[in-house]
């Protein structure tokens, strides 16, 4: 699906050393950090929003759709939730299968500025979602939500992965429960330049207490 060997060196200092990695379908990747780490900019270099400095770049599949959640939910604030959906190229017909799908039913003609933080999230998912994404990049989606909203788009993104397990997800977060909820396999960059110090597969993603203790002690040994 993905392959990248990829350095960014940033000014005035390199902000990723060199990262070779592979993601294929199905994977569901949570992307943790101390914050400045370049979590976000390895993540907008593998949706070809930056240029690496060097390595042999991003390689994808040719058929690859990408959907990205970026930390601001960038809807088009004159334009109402179907129009953006549209705007992507989501039929009119399936724009409240797209909204349902989000648990945002019957809001297909608000303006983004009419919801709260957590539905215009939701809203921008479904956006992603318009595009039949084989891999879904989700930059802290539940970053500034209180706890009930970020819980509630959390089991919401667990329920689409479950509808398509084929999608692959890379998802920054700094919050190791994430990881636990809906991750099968955890990357960790750290370091000037960030490397990447930790990626392994979760056989149990629902052991969250584990999941917890590994990366505290991964932190405490860098």
């Amino acid at each position: 699906m993905l392959e990248l060997d990829v350095a960014y060196h940033g000014t005035p200092r390199a902000i990723l050393g060199r990262l070779s990695l592979r993601v294929t379908a199905g994977e569901r990747i949570c992307l943790l950090g101390p914050s400045g780490s370049g979590k976000t900019t390895l993540l907008n270099l593998i949706a070809g929003l930056g240029v690496p400095s060097s390595g042999n770049g991003v390689r994808r599949d040719a058929t690859l759709r990408v959907g990205y959640l970026f930390q601001e939910h960038r809807l088009l604030p004159w334009r109402t939730l179907r129009q953006n959906l549209m705007l992507v190229g989501a039929a009119p017909d399936d724009v409240d299968s797209l909204l349902d799908r989000v648990d945002l039913a019957g809001h297909g003609d608000y303006l983004p500025d009419q919801l709260s933080l957590g539905m215009a999230r939701r809203a921008a998912l479904a956006r992603c979602l318009a595009v039949e994404p084989d891999l879904l990049l989700l930059d802290e989606p539940f970053a500034s939500l209180d706890t009930r909203r970020a819980q509630s788009l959390r089991d919401c993104l667990a329920a689409l992965l479950e509808q398509r397990p084929q999608m692959a997800m890379i998802c920054v977060t700094h919050d190791a429960q994430d990881a636990a909820r809906l991750a099968n396999r955890v990357w960790y960059l750290d370091g000037c330049p960030a490397q990447l110090r930790w990626d392994e597969r979760l056989e149990h993603a629902d052991d969250r207490a584990a999941v917890v203790q590994t990366l505290s002690r991964l932190a405490e040994a860098i």
